[in-house]
């Protein structure tokens, strides 16, 4: 009745200005539907200038992270070109009424339009949401994006019901009874999204992996920092400055090293061994040892053990056969310098662990391996320390007596076929 009351109201206006029409004529309907977008017009210049630019405004003074990702993402602005749609949608179809094709399909295109851009407006949301999350550190411990990514799609799948319901005018109750059919094929062509958004709930719920972790996959030949990670994929830019895009299950069907651990320990390990020749290793003489005194680190160590040394040996003095008496060795004295400098250097952790150890004999000699950790984790500054070490241990050696072991080489057929055999394997003077 109201409707029939405006229409008579609007046809007796245009009649005494000369316009003869009916209260259902074209004319009164082509007025209604200018006044409902003159209506929707002014509601988005009232909402978007006034109401939207005012909070806006608020924001701009808050410094907080939240506030500046929704008017990064334009949330509020999304949600005021919403408003004028629906208005639309609430007048138009009423008013073409009396025209029923015209009626329900501007009924069922509004109807679509409403819709996208509610979703358009909740992924504005959700993409803040996650820009939140990262300013606050939260996606270091949750893979956040992915299940903002899960919850986009699965927004995307219900948009696309909806709308096909009122395209068809039907329920969507039915659409979504009948997606049970059509499992099979959801799982085949969504069977990345599946496993990545398993595979991201397990390494959430285990922290296997967070942004900017280190992280080693020899299958994919990854080694860098994580820079992403989505519903599918695991974003590592790699120490050369290419980039692996890793597949989320991966992370977990596959063995992979993070790093991480080691960064925020504070310490970062060596093990590395030298291969020492045993033809090298003997017995110390006394004026070697006497000269190895000489080495401040060592004095204390060699006063002690010679000592020691000697009380043993005192009770084999009636049969002084050297296989019976304790003895120093050059290797032996040579390790225990090597612990006594590496708990002297500055760069050497000390809590960490710190040892010099022998392994098992190969073919290429004797390994000694130094075992302990730098203080810093920088990956130039664990170099520079790794190597000033090994290049010092060389240097050293033959002060004790020892040969590292190498190879037989071009250089050393040379001197051969010089007849220079002095040359090759030439035992250092102690």
């Amino acid at each position: 009745m109201l409707e029939h009351g405006v229409r008579k109201y609007v046809s007796d206006k245009l009649t005494s200005m000369g316009i003869d029409s009916d209260p259902y004529s074209t004319e009164p309907t082509l007025v209604f539907l200018l006044a409902s977008i003159g209506i929707a017009v002014i509601s988005y210049l009232i909402v978007h200038k006034i109401i939207v630019r005012s909070v806006n405004l608020i924001i701009s003074k808050n410094k907080n992270s939240w506030a500046n990702s929704l008017t990064k993402y334009e949330v509020l602005e999304k949600l005021a070109a919403l408003v004028p749609v629906m208005i639309l949608d609430i007048f138009v179809p009423v008013i073409l009424s009396h025209h029923p094709f015209l009626s329900k399909l501007t009924d069922r295109c509004l109807g679509i339009t409403v819709l996208v851009m509610f979703v358009w407006m909740i992924f504005a949301l959700l993409d803040a949401l996650n820009d939140i999350a990262y300013n606050r550190g939260i996606s270091r411990r949750m893979p956040i994006k992915s299940f903002l990514q899960l919850i986009k799609l699965f927004t995307f799948l219900v948009a696309i019901v909806i709308s096909i319901s009122i395209l068809a005018n039907e329920s969507p109750v039915i659409f979504l009874s009948g997606l049970g059919v059509a499992t099979g094929l959801v799982m085949l062509v969504f069977r990345d999204t599946i496993l990545g958004f398993v595979a991201g709930i397990q390494l959430s719920a285990n922290r296997m992996v967070s942004l900017n972790d280190w992280i080693q996959v020899d299958e994919y030949g990854a080694s860098g920092t994580v820079e992403e990670i989505s519903l599918t994929t695991v974003k590592v830019r790699n120490f050369d400055n290419t980039v692996s895009m890793l597949p989320a299950y991966a992370l977990v069907q596959n063995a992979f090293i993070n790093w991480q651990g080691m960064s925020d320990s504070g310490g970062r390990r060596i093990k590395r061994s030298v291969f020492i020749d045993v033809t090298s290793i003997r017995f110390l003489t006394d004026e070697e040892i006497e000269a190895l005194k000489e080495i401040r680190i060592l004095r204390e160590f060699l006063f002690e053990r010679t000592r020691e040394i000697n009380e043993f040996n005192e009770s084999f003095k009636d049969i002084p056969h050297s296989a019976n008496l304790r003895h120093l060795t050059n290797v032996g004295v040579f390790r225990a310098y090597l612990a006594t400098y590496l708990r002297a250097n500055k760069d050497i952790h000390d809590y960490m662990t710190c040892m010099v150890r022998q392994l098992e004999p190969t073919a290429q000699g004797l390994p000694l391996q130094v075992y302990a950790f730098v203080n810093n984790t920088d990956w130039v500054f664990y170099e520079g320390v790794q190597a000033d070490l090994f290049d010092h241990i060389y240097a050293v050696m033959p002060m004790f007596g020892l040969r590292p072991f190498q190879s037989f080489g071009g250089h050393d057929a040379m001197n051969i076929g010089l007849g220079n055999v002095e040359a090759v394997g030439q035992k250092p003077e102690a």
